[in-house]
């Protein structure tokens, strides 16, 4: 979920979709006691006649039909603590290994600097063929995680199960956000992942700065400063005039520019710039001029300085996960730590990220597979507890709804605020309509390449789009570039 990395070559999905697929049969698995039936959606009880709950049966299951190895693909701790914090039955070994039942599970980590994590995956799956047929039992991939800007790499390939071949369907799913199905649907209609999480952006404010420019740290107040990009800019001006930046960086932005376009990277086999990217473009230009943002990158040291107090940026734009996992709000002297963010819808809906779980093909581990994935992504009972314990904004309109009304809940880092009724209003803007295979190289070309027209080194950007055109050249040699 948290660092968008180089996507891999495309040689990778070539080679993926051109191997045949083998079907995988259904485990067999061992229940509960009696064979009880773990399917959420259909009650179980017991000889008395009362019910058993979803989660008690699994805490019951030792899937001694299974493959004796769960082997599960990371890129940082937030699965492994989901997995051990939320799975019943699971017993922790230690930081990568732990035990469900009668099957150990394994944990590979691999980080996702340098885009590490993808090529590690990627030499994996094809070392171990299309249905894993090279793979000995226990070093079999099981399950592996994916995010949005690259998710259809390997859903459009025959290296990840159909959710159907596990038996999860539509009716197992009811109260997922919709854009969380399309995010891992492949060209067939298939679902091919499932993700515990929902991930709408939010503007996140500092509040002193608010009460000292704006008067107010209200979010509704606040929001009328911020409602769209020209009172955005008004807002910048004047945060400016007070010795602040509006915000840390350039990209910042972008992503909330770029997740509201109305045509795809790449049409008919051509680049295409959408003029919401030119929009933000321009935008940016402007306040990099004006004093008014930087142009670092994102997770950079200086892009993070304005977590801090002693930082001198007025607002950040992301997630639940960002302002929970990312700006050291458990650190003395970040603005977090006592409680100095609040947040505000701001000029656009917006999302970002995510962390979707994928069957690998050839999973031997099939029964387990699809217990995980539906305690997580599917059960009320496990969903409210993620959201409780991790704040995590989780893939469930049902427990969301209900806890944006719940008084009792709050986030200490945002002085208490629940920012829950307002992510809900931003999750409905949230549409995958144009995303494509492309997406992550070509932003993170656009935005390297940008980068240098906003530093000045290139004299217009006209000159900077050529530059940007000859990376992609090199980057996707099949696509073509505007003459």
């Amino acid at each position: 979920m948290r660092k968008f990395k180089k996507i891999a070559a495309l040689t990778l999905v070539a080679a993926m979709a051109a191997s045949a697929f083998v079907g995988c049969s259904s485990s067999s698995g061992s229940s509960a006691a009696g064979g009880a039936n773990t399917d959420p959606t259909e009650p179980v009880t017991d000889a008395s006649g009362e019910e058993i709950s979803y989660r008690d049966q699994l805490k019951e299951k030792t899937y001694d039909g299974e493959g004796s190895v769960l082997n599960i693909y990371v890129w940082n701790d937030e699965f492994i603590s989901r997995l051990s914090d939320h799975f019943p039955g699971y017993e922790k070994i230690d930081a990568t290994n732990g035990k469900i039942g009668n099957v150990e599970v394994r944990f590979t980590k691999v980080e996702n600097t340098d885009n590490k994590y993808q090529n590690n995956l990627d030499d994996t799956l094809l070392a171990n063929g299309a249905n894993q047929e090279n793979a000995s039992a226990d070093d079999k991939i099981d399950i592996f995680l994916v995010e949005a800007d690259y998710a259809l790499k390997y859903v459009d390939t025959d290296y990840t199960m159909n959710l159907a071949d596990l038996g999860i369907t539509d009716a197992d799913l009811p109260n997922q956000y919709q854009y969380t199905k399309d995010a891992v649907t492949d060209s067939n209609g298939n679902l091919k992942g499932i993700s515990w999480q929902g991930c709408p952006g939010l503007l996140v404010y500092r509040r002193d700065m608010a009460k000292e420019v704006l008067g107010t740290d209200d979010p509704a107040e606040v929001q009328k400063a911020v409602s769209d990009w020209d009172t955005f800019a008004d807002t910048a001006a004047k945060m400016a005039e007070a010795g602040y930046h509006m915000t840390s960086s350039v990209n910042d932005t972008y992503r909330v520019f770029s997740n509201n376009v109305t045509s795809k990277w790449v049409e008919d086999g051509t680049i295409n710039i959408d003029d919401n990217i030119k929009a933000w473009v321009d935008m940016s230009k402007e306040m990099v001029d004006a004093g008014q943002t930087g142009t670092h990158a994102l997770w950079s040291d200086d892009w993070s300085k304005g977590f801090y107090q002693d930082g001198n940026v007025f607002c950040y734009f992301g997630p639940a996960w960002l302002i929970d996992f990312s700006m050291a709000c458990d650190q003395e002297g970040s603005v977090g730590y006592d409680g100095g963010w609040a947040v505000t819808e701001g000029p656009q809906g917006f999302f970002w990220g995510g962390t979707w779980i994928c069957a690998a093909a050839g999973t031997d581990n099939q029964e387990l597979v699809k217990d995980i994935m539906l305690c997580l992504t599917s059960d009320e009972e496990t969903m409210t507890q993620i959201v409780e314990k991790d704040h995590d904004f989780v893939n469930n309109s049902v427990v969301m709804e209900a806890k944006a009304t719940d008084s009792s809940f709050g986030d200490e880092y945002l002085g208490g605020q629940n920012p829950i009724a307002l992510f809900c209003n931003g999750i409905e803007t949230v549409s995958l309509e144009n995303i494509t295979s492309y997406d992550q190289g070509c932003n993170e070309e656009f935005q390297n390449t940008m980068k240098n027209y906003f530093d000045g080194n290139y004299a217009t950007y006209e000159e900077a789009l050529d530059a940007f055109y000859e990376a992609i050249k090199v980057k996707y040699p099949a696509l073509n570039v505007p003459e």
